[in-house]
């Protein structure tokens, strides 16, 4: 059962920024996560999980998940993107509108 102690609560904000949200020891064991948000034509910008797997949660918008050089995958509001460990990618937003989500990186179990 959970220690009352380690539940967090983040209220979102509406705010254009990007706002973190989790990061890492002390708040979690390892977990670390953020609201970004991507304005027409942007991009988060290409990198690695490295030893990190990831969760992509979109809220609004719609754009592109680019995985290593050749795959892409449409995303966008009410969608969900599992990104394993030592995958580049990037996020970018093909719309006309803000892309907006939620990202939540954990270290990979061994």
């Amino acid at each position: 059962m959970a220690s009352a102690a380690r539940v967090l609560v983040v209220e979102l904000n509406d705010s254009p920024e990007y706002q973190r949200i989790l990061e890492g020891e002390p708040q979690t064991v390892g977990m670390r996560s953020g609201r970004v948000y991507l304005s027409p034509g942007k991009a988060c910008g290409r990198h690695s999980t490295k030893g990190h797997e990831e969760i992509l949660v979109f809220l609004t918008g719609q754009g592109e998940l680019l995985i290593g050089e050749e795959d892409c995958f449409e995303v966008g509001r009410g969608k969900v993107c599992y990104i394993p460990p030592q995958t580049v990618h990037d996020v970018r937003n093909t719309g006309e509108e803000g892309l907006t989500y939620i990202y939540c990186v954990a270290p990979a179990g061994g």
